[in-house]
Formats: structure tokens, C-alpha cells, sequence
């Protein structure tokens, strides 16, 4: 038996992109292979450039203050191409966690992110994290004291949100690299924060 799922209607943003791509390559405008050769590389891509950007940040107070003060520039400052939007970096402090959602659709910096991830996209995140965002931290296992306010940014078309996490205590004389390996995807959106690798447990003798 077939899989009806297959055979769904296209939502309103697939039946838009479709008829974009499709009106693109008539045009002459670009090629089919040249979307799908966009497509793989996009889909290839991780949250790694995000990452040195936060890495840089915790080792250049000099960067750290250019890519709070204008994300997009501090992007482009170590290469990374953030065509058309308008990037703001938002930093996690002792006294405030940022989060970031779409609550439209799945607005997303891809470019330094790589795909966004399923929960993301999904409608009982994008609107129970504006309305109840203590608890659905929690839900990711991410504890945020009572103390600290938590702030909720709703990316759109034009503008994208990411998180500067909070150096973790314990990586005085990391490197660069080091630092970046540290930093997630998760801690990039807001719903989780760096952590320090285990220390695998010793056996006794």
C-alpha cells in the first residue's frame, strides 16, 4: 500500500517556494542544480561558525563588544556571509537567559546554524516558549534560577537572533578552537548553555 502522506497538499510557504524555484529556473535566473548543490551544502552545514563567533567573543572583549553591537558585521568580520538580514547577538549574563523563537514559522540563522532542528519549527514550541518560557527550559533540562529574568526574542524575514552563552568557569588558557567545541547548537538558540565535558570516572584499583 502506498504511503498517503506522500500525496498531501503543499502548506502555504512550500506552495510559495515551489512556484519561486520554479518561475527562478524559467527565467533563466538559476539552475536546478545550482539549488540542489545550495540545498546540500546548506544541509551539510552546523552550528560551527556560530560557534567561533562565540569563542572569538570570549576571548576578544574587542570583538565581543562589534558583534553585540552589530551581528551581521561581526559575522562577515571572521568571513561568514549573512546576505540580507539584519543578525543581533543577545548575551547571556548572570542576570538575564536569552531564548530565541519564531513564532511565525521557523525564522532561523541559518547560515551560522546550519538547519534549524524539528522542535524548533514546531508549533507547541513557538508558542508555549513566549507564554511559559521557565517551563519549557525546564522541559529542556535547562534549570534558569528564579533570579534571572528570562528573555524571550521572536526572529522575523528580516531579522535573526543568536545567543552569546556565558563563558564557562574552568577554561582559563583554552584555545580558541577548544572554546568553540564547547558551544552547541542548543546553547546558540538559548535552551541550553555550555557545559564542560565529563571527566571520565577512574577505576578503582
Amino acid at each position: 500500500m502506498k504511503d498517503l502522506g506522500a500525496y498531501r497538499p503543499l502548506d502555504y510557504f512550500q506552495l510559495m517556494e515551489v512556484s519561486l524555484r520554479e518561475l527562478l529556473v524559467e527565467k533563466g535566473v538559476v539552475t536546478e542544480d545550482a539549488i540542489k548543490g545550495a540545498m546540500a551544502t546548506m544541509r551539510a552545514r552546523g552550528p560551527e561558525r556560530g560557534a567561533a563567533m562565540v569563542a572569538r567573543a570570549w576571548l576578544d572583549p574587542a570583538y565581543k563588544a562589534r558583534m553585540v553591537a552589530n551581528g551581521s558585521q561581526a559575522a562577515e568580520e571572521l568571513g561568514f556571509e549573512v546576505p540580507g538580514l539584519k543578525l543581533i547577538v543577545v548575551e547571556n549574563t548572570p542576570k538575564a537567559h536569552n531564548v530565541v523563537v519564531c513564532t511565525l514559522c521557523s525564522c532561523y540563522p541559518r547560515m551560522l546554524l546550519g538547519i534549524p532542528p524539528e522542535w524548533y519549527k514546531s508549533r507547541p514550541y513557538r508558542s508555549r516558549v513566549v507564554r511559559e518560557p521557565r517551563k519549557v527550559l525546564g522541559e529542556f533540562g535547562l534549570k534558569v534560577p528564579a533570579k534571572v529574568r528570562i528573555r524571550v526574542h521572536d526572529s522575523n524575514a528580516d531579522m535573526r537572533y543568536m545567543v552569546l552563552p556565558m563563558r564557562p568557569a574552568g577554561t582559563d588558557g583554552w584555545s580558541e578552537e577548544r572554546l568553540a567545541s564547547l558551544v552547541t547548537r542548543d546553547s546558540l538558540i538559548g535552551v541550553a548553555v555550555p557545559v564542560l565535558p565529563k571527566k571520565p570516572k577512574t577505576r578503582k584499583s
